[in-house]
């Protein structure tokens, strides 16, 4: 199955008629960082506005009881030795492209709970809904014995950490390295499925964030949204009148050595399979479902 995803008008032109009401249930919260205005499950979104639905008030729990445990911000990789932090090129770039915020970090709710070998984490990456999505900071998380940690990082003090590995906004997935962040995370993408990615694949093809060029001009995904940025976990996603998942599997390798595997099961907090097989909407968009375990 190619990975390549061809252009597709049609998501320029709904994402131009759509509106932004509420087409899903979402979570509720008192938080500033949220919100309650679910966005649109038919528009993912954009760089500079990629919003949706809204966080819960649920207790964040602890590493012990794994239900959605927040981790120390200051806590930097195993062995930072191995991965010293870099300045991100083209920062000032991104924080215009992304909607990076410098004053608060998301409190969004992440929740765990283990399926045999794996671990699946239900992630709230609405942004507080499609008209707040541009005043909201994305979600910050660190992969642990313990499930998928959220940390209390906003946009540019995460820009200067190597505390996270991987962050979430509405379809936009990225892991820090390269343009995207100060540390060492690198993905591949390997052919096959999630269940049969028993092992890492080997070191070529391992790369970083890579979506600015040397003039710090954005490249696009592909996707046919416009200011789509070209992370390296893009391909999780299409569209055919809604936010369709690949099942393609990616391998993260940490920082601290380990690899993990992981694959994009829902964007939908429901109704993701009807949106697959015929185009029909979920509700509950953004309200993200990921499998992942870590490789041996």
């Amino acid at each position: 199955m190619s990975r390549i995803t061809c252009p597709k008008i049609q998501i320029i032109l709904f994402a131009l008629l759509a509106g932004c009401g509420d087409s899903g249930t979402g979570l509720t919260t008192d938080s500033g960082t949220g919100g309650t205005d679910a966005g649109t499950d038919a528009d993912p979104g954009s760089a500079a506005d990629p919003g949706n639905t809204d966080p819960t008030d649920a207790e964040p729990g602890t590493p012990d009881d794994p239900s959605g445990a927040t981790g120390d911000a200051t806590t930097e990789p195993v062995d930072p030795n191995a991965c010293p932090l870099v300045d991100v090129p083209c920062l000032d770039a991104a924080i215009q492209d992304l909607s990076l915020q410098d004053d608060k970090a998301s409190d969004a709710e992440v929740r765990n709970e283990q399926d045999g070998a794996d671990w699946v984490t239900r992630l709230d990456a609405s942004a507080g809904g499609t008209m707040a999505a541009a005043q909201n900071p994305w979600v910050y998380l660190r992969f642990t014995d313990a499930g998928l940690e959220r940390l209390d990082l906003d946009d540019v003090a995460a820009s200067e950490s190597g505390a996270w590995d991987i962050a979430a906004k509405r379809y936009g997935i990225r892991v820090n390295s390269g343009d995207s962040g100060p540390s060492c995370v690198a993905v591949a993408a390997p052919a096959g499925d999630y269940a049969g990615l028993d092992a890492a694949p080997p070191d070529g093809e391992f790369a970083t964030e890579d979506y600015y060029d040397d003039a710090c001009a954005l490249l696009e995904d592909g996707s046919g949204l416009p200011g789509s940025p070209a992370y390296r976990m893009a391909g999780w996603w299409g569209y055919t009148g809604c936010v369709t998942t690949t099942g393609f599997p990616f391998a993260l390798r940490l920082a601290d050595g380990r690899t993990v595997k992981l694959v994009v099961e829902a964007y939908y907090e429901e109704g993701q399979a009807a949106c697959n097989d015929s185009g029909t909407m979920g509700t509950g968009a953004a309200l993200m479902t990921w499998r992942w375990s870590f490789l041996p």
